[in-house]
């Protein structure tokens, strides 16, 4: 069974951005996302999502690396200064990389 390289972007920002997000992530190319509540402490406190205002979620996007690289780009250069947002890649392969 052939595997093909691709990229996981992980989002680990606040819920209040949610739509917006995905809205960004549909426009720069990505076929699809997985969203899930975080919680969790870094530079700017405890985030416990336990309310509204303080939660947090993890987005997770399986792309190609080029794709990966704008949407990480464009979202470090629009929020990065105003919210808590953190960005990450690794590898991953992926068993039908038509859906990628």
């Amino acid at each position: 069974m052939p595997l093909e390289q691709r990229k996981l972007l992980t989002i680990v920002t606040e819920a209040a951005l949610e739509h917006e997000l995905v809205g960004e992530i549909e426009r720069l190319g990505a076929h699809g996302h997985t969203i899930t509540d975080a919680r969790g402490k870094g530079g700017r406190g405890i985030r416990n999502a336990g309310w509204n205002l303080s939660a947090n979620i993890r987005i997770e996007v399986v792309c190609t690396a080029e794709t990966a690289h704008a949407i990480a780009a464009a979202l470090r250069q629009r929020y990065y200064g105003n919210y808590a947002m953190i960005l990450f890649f690794s590898d991953v392969e992926v068993l039908r990389p038509e859906k990628f």
